[in-house]
């Protein structure tokens, strides 16, 4: 409840600003090991909100929603490690440092992406680089950020420890157009 008045309160902060939005961003993650089945999934419903005057940004994504190609480590991951009926969203909180929105063009431009990733009621600081580039209409942003299962109390039982990577990478691509 506490992450959806966060969100609610950053959109109506944003609602007389300028702001460019998505509901179908695509967010993957990685945690595969070379030698065994890749882990990894995919949610193409994220939201994401850009308040362009100011390079704030908001996105929020259900856990549920990743999809992976194995059943069963779909189940798992729902069930066994991330327990997304106890914490069903993620969400992310924070700034495009010096985001200008009128420099943007075709080439990516770098801006280092910094906020707060709440993932089953923890925090983590984030600091990455995310690219940024305008195409007609749309805002695309693209960035990679690395956490550990540790650092949201994710236990990864040892029989399975050697299958999963200790760094995790999360890839962000969303598609943002104006919103009216």
């Amino acid at each position: 409840m506490k992450y959806i008045l966060i969100i609610a309160l950053f959109v109506t902060h944003i609602t007389t600003a300028q702001k460019q939005f998505t509901k179908t961003g695509l967010t993957t993650f990685k945690a595969s090991v070379d030698t065994f089945e890749p882990v990894e999934a995919k949610n193409e419903s994220t939201t994401v909100i850009l308040n362009t005057e100011t390079g704030e940004l908001a996105a929020l994504l259900f856990v549920k929603a990743f999809h992976f190609e194995i059943a069963l480590m779909q189940e798992h991951f729902n069930e066994n490690y991330m327990d997304s009926d106890k914490y069903p969203k993620a969400t992310f909180t924070g700034q495009l440092v010096d985001f200008n929105r009128d420099n943007l063009a075709s080439e990516p431009k770098a801006f280092t992406l910094k906020g707060v990733l709440t993932v089953r009621g923890k925090e983590k600081t984030i600091n990455t680089v995310a690219q940024v580039k305008k195409e007609k209409n749309k805002i695309i942003l693209t960035a990679i950020v690395s956490v550990t299962p540790e650092e949201f109390n994710i236990k990864i039982p040892g029989i399975v420890r050697n299958k999963i990577a200790k760094s995790i990478n999360i890839t962000l691509h969303y598609e943002l157009v104006e919103k009216k």
